[in-house]
């Protein structure tokens, strides 16, 4: 068992953790796999809870305004209203102001779509996007997680941590390949997150969605820690790896720099 869930574990068996809270959540991340609309049985099943528990939270989520019941059907599906949550964060994100000029301004100019991501974990989650002329994959919105090691965005942030940390997250990530063309070797991640600290930016291709080339580079607060990272996707229609890595690299790390906060110097 990692630290990680040492941790989580200790938490739940702290007098104030509040198990009826985690059950509710467990009941709206029922809805994060590929249905839209699940019956009473399919929301028990996918959150782990007895019939009789999820039926109840159910209850009180729908009289919250957080599921609702789809007319003439046994299903339920998620309401706008847990958009909420969503847009009270990305409001109040001091990182997204600072990056959205440098990322609309790489959409413009290049035509390509640029994307703004924050490490979750053993993922990456897109917190904001701004799709290019050519946009090719429209199932990547705010909100899209990946796993971190299968990115650029993702490599990039890893090349920024000690080999401890990179470890840590690798052995909770889920090594099952997204494409034929995604690398799971373990020591061959690593070596690519090495890579990437050594150039300053990560390219992959075709390894998190078929038929994209991504180039990101991290995003560092002021203490060289990453904390965010932006890349820029192109297809492999047009562009070749070679050509995206000579033509892509310099605009990530300009803007990554940019966005990151200057590093404090410590007293000598």
């Amino acid at each position: 068992m990692d630290a990680a869930m040492d941790t989580g574990a200790d938490k739940r068996r702290s007098s104030l953790f509040v198990g009826s809270t985690e059950k509710a959540f467990q009941v709206l991340h029922a809805f994060d796999g590929p249905q839209r609309f699940m019956t009473l049985a399919d929301i028990a099943r996918a959150s782990g809870l007895d019939r009789s528990a999820a039926q109840r939270l159910v209850h009180t989520l729908e009289t919250l305004g957080y599921i609702k019941r789809v007319p003439d059907t046994r299903n339920y599906a998620l309401t706008s209203k847990v958009l909420q949550f969503s847009y009270s964060y990305l409001r109040a994100n001091e990182l997204i102001d600072r990056a959205l000029p440098y990322l609309l301004d790489i959409s413009r100019r290049l035509g390509e779509t640029t994307n703004l991501q924050e490490l979750d974990g053993p993922d990456i989650v897109f917190v904001a996007r701004f799709p290019g002329q050519h946009m090719a994959h429209i199932d990547i919105v705010v909100g899209s997680r990946l796993p971190t090691f299968f990115t650029a965005s993702g490599t990039a942030m890893l090349s920024r941590m000690s080999e401890a940390e990179q470890r840590e997250i690798l052995a909770r990530t889920d090594l099952a390949p997204l494409t034929p063309f995604t690398e799971t070797d373990p020591e061959a991640l690593l070596e690519r997150v090495r890579r990437a600290g050594e150039r300053g930016y990560a390219v992959t291709v075709n390894e998190a969605v078929m038929g994209d080339i991504s180039v990101g580079a991290a995003i560092t607060d002021e203490h060289g820690r990453p904390v965010a990272a932006i890349n820029i996707s192109v297809p492999t229609s047009r562009w070749t790896p070679q050509r995206a890595e000579a033509e892509l690299a310099q605009e990530v790390q300009v803007a990554a720099t940019s966005i990151s906060k200057p590093k404090v110097r410590l007293p000598s």
